[in-house]
């Protein structure tokens, strides 16, 4: 491995922990506009908001701030980014891919890159900086001196 790869992968966990929460950040702030109106507002509504309840604006705006807030702290990153991309791809097949078939042509891009960012971030995991990792160490340093007690108490030297 030269040099510059092994800086590389040293720093992979961090770049990827940046990655999810920009990711996160914009599926927030787009999530955030359709519902609350904030940043521009929803598309379409001169700054407003997406009616409550109507199929399927309101649920996908709920999906963007719900999912993009998980990922953006990396709590439940894998289970929130499977939501979001699944959300995305419905979005592009049902809204844009309709009208013509490549992302360029049909303004399906922001979509088509959040869908596969997401799908990213199931199979990588939430990288460094991440509310999952803190709870998984905090969990395990727990669970330590119970372990070491429980096995104290059943091996015979504690007999």
């Amino acid at each position: 491995m030269t040099r510059l790869t092994e800086h590389l992968t040293t720093a992979q966990p961090y770049v990827l922990g940046l990655f999810r929460a920009v990711v996160g950040l914009v599926f927030t702030c787009h999530g955030a506009a359709s519902l609350f109106g904030v940043l521009g507002g929803a598309p379409g509504t001169q700054g407003g908001t997406v009616p409550a309840g109507t199929w399927p604006t309101w649920y996908a705006a709920v999906i963007q701030l719900v999912c993009g807030a998980l990922v953006l702290l990396g709590l439940a990153t894998r289970a929130a980014a499977f939501l979001a991309s699944g959300s995305m791809a419905f979005a592009y097949f049902d809204v844009h891919q309709p009208t013509a078939l490549w992302p360029i042509e049909n303004g399906g891009e922001l979509p088509v890159l959040f869908c596969w960012a997401f799908l990213l971030l199931v199979f990588t995991g939430s990288g460094a900086f991440a509310l999952d990792r803190l709870l998984a160490r905090r969990s395990a340093a727990g669970r330590q001196p119970a372990e070491r007690s429980a096995s104290a108490e059943r091996s015979p030297a504690a007999a």
